[in-house]
């Protein structure tokens, strides 16, 4: 390819006519066609749920790009369906790569958006519909990727996987029951996870690329009394129990923490900081427990999970008539738990907190599971800069734990180092995941595909 420099090649890039995003036509055009066909799945949870065609529709276009059919597997759970693709390797010793990503979106009503959200439009350059972004247009890239290695005759040492959950949003049952039959992999790519931003002139900002992420949990408090009537109260009270409580928790902060992850992401923050915050990041990765670090770090809503454990009041509930004492109050408090800190010990934590005996606390059951930190390796980190610095040269690429549950949750949990390796880049104007008129640019179809081919020849060849 003709090296081009600067700007000019940024430019090239985002419209589309650089070599390097011209050389995949065909996997470019069924990239397309697999996501105009995936969004009008309507893969929601519950009655209609189309999880299972759609899966069977991706097992279709495998098959027709040339996988055994005997090496696709489709497994319905519920009403919804997990589903695997294996692209044999040549080496039988040689752990697998496996590429994690689910099938299924979130709600969305058609009453509520502009466009219907299970009829795909391309409009103005842009892809509307629920999935779009989240998650249907990377695993359509994904797919045709794999298809245009099989068209170009490529012979991986190790197997690679895919793994297509179909309730990520949900519950997660189909990626706990694949996580117990895949977990020996060499690795998991989370193509759900990490990603770059553009500002709003479409200049690269960063990229992130995702190595670990906390782990949710609820936990309900409830005071209780014998009740009365409201014209005669009494010094106990269940609402002002659950009042007190709630003001001492809120008021209370997690000691700071920092992992192999968090701690690369501090490094590379301080680099293009203001003054102050890259003060604040240095005086933190020196000591998690400085002060003054922490309050300048958890003044930013994008940072404070990053430096620790959270806990937040999210619902209350108290009382059963306007003329009678409380005789229950609830709260929940949701956390999200630095990787490595058990969700009883923050129950414990709470508690002690609170310091009132009459409170009864419960950790309620999230569906979620701790998981460690996966570590930075080299080989992976070396890959993924030279796939985003092709198209981005100079882009810093920053590791980043999640605030929230992915599907790599479950497999770092059986041992497997995963990690969200998404090349999307995108402006914050574009992102609408999860909500109304979900979009996402055509230009990162090619783009993608020249990051996902180099991404799985760098690890299995």
């Amino acid at each position: 390819m003709r090296v081009l420099a600067g700007a000019a090649l940024v430019a090239m890039i985002l419209t589309g006519t650089t070599a390097q995003a011209q050389q995949n036509p065909q996997a470019e055009a069924q990239a397309l066609e697999l996501l105009k066909r995936g969004i009008a799945f309507r893969t929601v949870a519950g009655p209609g749920n189309q999880t299972p065609d759609y899966a069977a529709y991706l097992k279709a276009q495998l098959v027709a790009g040339g996988f055994d059919p005997a090496d696709i597997r489709i497994e319905k759970l519920g009403d919804t369906a997990w589903m695997s693709a294996r692209y044999p390797g040549t080496d039988k010793a040689a752990k697998p790569i496996y590429i994690s990503g689910h099938m299924d979106v979130v709600e969305a009503k058609p009453e509520d958006w502009t466009r219907d959200p299970f009829t795909p439009i391309v409009e103005n350059g842009y892809i509307f519909g629920r999935g779009a972004t989240d998650m249907k247009y990377d695993l359509s890239t994904l797919v045709a990727t794999l298809i245009q290695l099989k068209r170009e005759g490529y012979k991986p040492r190790r197997d690679i996987i895919l793994l297509a959950s179909g309730d990520e949003e949900t519950a997660m049952k189909t990626t706990k029951a694949m996580a117990e039959l895949y977990h020996d992999g060499e690795l998991l790519l989370n193509i759900d996870g990490g990603g770059g931003a553009l500002d709003e002139h479409g200049k690269p900002e960063i990229f992130g690329l995702q190595g670990a992420e906390k782990t949710y949990a609820d936990y309900e408090l409830t005071f209780t009394n014998p009740g009365g009537h409201s014209s005669a109260p009494g010094k106990s009270n269940a609402i002002y129990s659950l009042a007190h409580a709630l003001a001492k928790i809120e008021a209370y902060q997690f000691p700071g923490e920092i992992n192999e992850i968090t701690r690369a992401g501090f490094v590379e923050g301080a680099k293009t900081a203001d003054p102050q915050m890259a003060a604040a990041m240095r005086a933190f990765l020196a000591n998690q427990q400085d002060a003054k670090a922490l309050a300048v770090l958890r003044s930013e809503p994008g940072l404070i999970g990053q430096t620790g454990t959270t806990c937040v009041a999210t619902m209350a509930n108290a009382g059963h008539a306007t003329n009678a004492l409380p005789q229950r109050a609830t709260a929940n408090i949701n956390c999200r738990i630095f990787p490595g800190t058990p969700v009883a010990a923050v129950e414990a934590t709470l508690t002690k907190v609170v310091g009132d005996p009459e409170l009864k606390i419960r950790t309620l059951d999230s569906g979620s599971i701790a998981s460690p930190a996966s570590p930075l390796r080299p080989d992976l980190m070396k890959l993924v800069s030279d796939g985003i610095h092709a198209r981005f040269p100079g882009t810093p690429i920053v590791p980043a734990m999640s605030a929230g549950a992915s599907d790599s949750m479950w497999f770092r949990a059986k041992g497997v180092p995963s990690y969200g390796v998404s090349p999307i880049f995108m402006k914050g104007s574009d992102s609408f995941a999860h909500g109304l008129n979900e979009r996402t640019p055509l230009s990162e179809i090619a783009p993608s595909i020249t990051y996902y081919k180099a991404l799985l020849k760098g690890l299995t060849k």
